[in-house]
């Protein structure tokens, strides 16, 4: 090659085009001109004559205009030659046709051993199929405009751009890097890099990769000890010192082939200085202080702590711990102490109970501990965990009420009973006879406070039956508005197509009036109590605080009033025992859980909503009985009944508590009957052996020690099937409702129970 800007070929080529065109025109004008010298006519030989001009002057402009192209175009060559002639890229100037017009200073220096007349021919030394590659940049470049391709070469890489410029004619730039220049960052650099290519072949390294594994590698495998790569992770290189952590950076340099460059793993105690990421990563992140001071804080944490700016503010100001000092916790956590280990704090957002999971980490700021807080929302965690600890407390109280009971109700038994002998034995005209009165109404009282605490554990006995509330409601009315006073108003507002429920009368009305009362205690400036029923069907699941109510027909009723509300935070706890927002003295905190253990042991829902300065609403919804209400019976006559003569019924009495033993004793041999006492089972079954003694009526306590009731009684009968049974018990009558159900002519009586209601029961079991 010359230093000439248009190669010879290429201007001999041209100059040949535009000669035979401007020949074709010439011979056309002077055969036309000769045709005119030669016609007969004026009129032809004029008409050729100018016809001949005509082609004359077309062929003078037509070598003209080629004469200008040839000289614009060689002009726009030259400037561009011009201008990468120093380029210290190797720039090389095509035509259509792909044959070299131009080569510039570093393109002559590389190439001038080939000698070839197109590119093909100049980068055949180097690359195994280079037209190929030319034609697929060529493509490229004539639809994208510009196409670049890097090439790995031995000993290092050439990336190749194609260029369309002046009349298709193509520029190419053919740059060359050495093992020790980074193509990705365009500099030299010593950041280990290898290129690979197809199934982890690796086709080039660098020095600093050859330094790093001490070795030519010639696959992936050999290099990171914990395939498959993972890019933009940790992975471990096998390094000529052993081991050690990389972070892998992949990038694309071709079809099949790949760079993979390594760099250090950063420094663990350093925190990443990116505004941008911090603030829009997806997890809500805190930068504490030691001293508690917030300063920073991304947009999911803003989110969670609902503010819109935290400068200025401490931790405390939007959380505070369960048990321990927050304070405490960050000063352990910037010395190092307890990382790791996640705390829960409760939110101070007032509108709802919210709890966080905070996990704290320490890095280095400036040579100063910074403390990184990881959020994450655990209401939902703690809600679980709330209602388990819930369940069991209300299990393990449940447990204590059902033995307390059993407890209360002996002695009940013991003192209303020994208080109604008394009372046999004094008038109404003696001065005893009020202060046993008072004695006997006290009893009863404590013996319907342990009425509440069997409901409040689901175990009292419920005596169910077919009703229709608005009778039930309808009959309460007198005592509700004598319970609620003068200076509150109750209404009571019924669906006038209310279904039946199922359930016991005495207990639901005990529900009405627990939530009346509440409701009066809610305003005590007065206002109205609001009682509304209707009918609720249910298509669908509702899901509703803790509880799914089935689908189905429900009868519901709501006790509305217009006190001061329950705040929020003690929504979920009205329910449980104990809990009472009235002052010492005024409240047992068992009215609410009685009612709930009520309505639950019933298969029925209750539901609060409260605002606050405006009142409260309980919503109970029991489900509706398809069973139709039987007529109301007709009033039977009382006949007086017959007891039973000195002799005629004999009553083996089994019973380990000694005072409710012997009221119960002197109370049957006041009424006639003749009664054998035991102390336990045991006993009973020993008295039972002898063949001459004669029974009518066994009564025995259910729960004892060593034999219960049931099953001395089970064994007494094979001897003796005629003999009747009254079981007695301070628990609840379910807790054996199917053994009694398979001993034959057998009655419960619940303590404590009186003079009266135990002779009748033995005289019925007699008669």
């Amino acid at each position: 090659m010359t230093d000439a800007i248009l190669e010879p070929a290429r201007t001999a080529r041209t100059s040949r085009a535009l000669a035979q065109r401007a020949g074709v025109i010439l011979t056309l004008a002077v055969c036309c001109l000769g045709a005119a010298s030669l016609a007969p006519q004026p009129a032809l030989r004029l008409g050729l004559a100018a016809a001949g001009g005509a082609f004359l002057m077309a062929a003078l402009l037509a070598g003209a205009v080629q004469v200008w192209a040839g000289w614009s175009r060689a002009r726009a060559l030259r400037i561009l030659s011009d201008f990468v002639e120093r380029d210290a890229a190797a720039c090389v100037i095509t035509d259509p046709e792909g044959e070299v017009t131009y080569l510039n200073a570093t393109a002559r220096d590389r190439f001038a051993a080939s000698g070839g007349r197109t590119l093909a021919a100049l980068l055949r030394p180097m690359l195994a199929d280079p037209a190929g590659l030319l034609f697929r940049l060529e493509t490229k470049a004539r639809n994208d405009g510009v196409a670049t391709e890097d090439v790995p070469l031995r000993g290092g890489s050439m990336r190749l751009t194609g260029r369309v410029i002046h009349l298709n004619n193509m520029i190419w730039r053919v740059e060359y890097y050495d093992e020790n220049t980074i193509r990705t960052t365009g500099g030299p650099g010593q950041v280990p890099h290898l290129t690979l290519g197809r199934n982890g072949t690796i086709l080039s390294m660098n020095d600093a990769m050859r330094d790093l594994t001490g070795r030519r590698a010639k696959r992936l495998d050999e290099v990171l000890t914990d395939l498959p790569l993972r890019p933009g992770e940790v992975n471990t290189v096998l390094t000529d010192a052993g081991p050690m952590p990389f972070l892998a950076s992949i990038i694309g340099s071709g079809p099949g082939r790949e760079e993979l460059v390594l760099l250090p793993v950063p420094d663990e105690d350093t925190v990443p200085r990116a505004d941008t990421d911090f603030e829009t990563l997806p997890v809500p992140l805190l930068k504490v202080a030691p001293d508690g001071t917030v300063q920073r804080a991304n947009r999911e944490t803003r989110m969670l702590l609902d503010v819109d700016d935290t400068a200025g503010y401490r931790l405390g100001d939007f959380m505070e711990g369960l048990g321990r000092s927050i304070q405490d916790w960050l000063a352990d956590a910037a010395a190092g102490r307890g990382l790791g280990r996640s705390e829960f704090l409760r939110l101070t957002r007032g509108e709802r109970e919210m709890f966080v999971q905070v996990t704290l980490n320490r890095v280095v700021e400036d040579g100063a501990p910074v403390l990184v807080a990881v959020l994450n929302d655990a209401t939902e965690l703690k809600t679980l965990e709330a209602q388990f600890v819930q369940s069991q407390k209300m299990q393990a109280i449940g447990q204590l009420a059902g033995g307390v009971a059993h407890d209360f109700n002996n002695l009940l038994t013991a003192i209303s009973g020994h208080c109604d002998l008394m009372l046999l034995r004094h008038d109404q005209g003696d001065p005893d006879y009020g202060d046993l009165v008072q004695i006997h109404q006290n009893a009863n009282r404590a013996a319907a406070l342990v009425g509440q605490l069997l409901a409040f554990s689901r175990k009292q006995t419920l005596r169910p039956e077919v009703m229709d509330l608005r009778d039930t409601l309808s009959d309460l009315t007198h005592l509700l508005n004598r319970l609620v006073g003068e200076k509150v108003a109750l209404t009571l507002r019924h669906d006038p197509v209310l279904p039946a429920i199922r359930g016991d009368k005495r207990q639901l009305e005990q529900v009405m009036m627990n939530l009346v009362v509440n409701a009066r205690d809610a305003m005590p400036d007065g206002g109205s109590i609001e009682i509304e029923t209707g009918q609720l069907v249910l298509r669908e699941p509702l899901k509703r605080d803790r509880a799914t109510v089935a689908p189905g027909s429900y009868v519901s009723v709501k006790v509305t009033d217009e006190g001061t509300g329950i705040p929020t935070d003690k929504l979920q706890k009205i329910f449980e025992p104990f809990f009472t927002t009235k002052p010492t003295g005024e409240g047992t905190g068992l009215g609410l859980s009685t009612v709930y253990g009520i309505v639950k042991q019933t298969g029925g829902f209750i539901f609060v909503d409260s605002v606050p300065g405006q009142g409260s609403c309980f919503t109970l919804l029991l489900p509706s009985h398809d069973a139709t209400l039987a007529p109301p019976k007709a009033p039977q006559p009382q006949l007086p009944r017959k007891m039973p003569i000195q002799g005629e019924g004999v009553v083996l009495l089994v019973e380990d508590e000694a005072p409710v033993r012997a009221f119960a004793s002197r109370a049957l041999r006041l009424r006639g009957f003749t009664v054998i006492e035991a102390g336990s089972a045991e006993e009973a079954l020993a008295l039972l052996e002898d063949e001459g003694l004669s029974v009518d009526v066994f009564v025995t306590d259910v729960v004892m020690p060593g034999l219960d009731g049931p099953t001395w009684v089970r064994q007494a009968l094979k001897d003796r099937p005629e003999v009747r049974v009254v079981f007695v018990s301070g628990y609840a009558e379910d807790l054996f409702d199917d053994d009694q159900q398979r001993i034959a002519n057998s009655i419960f009586l619940p303590k404590p129970f009186s003079l009266n209601d135990l002779t009748e029961v033995v005289y019925q079991q007699i008669a």
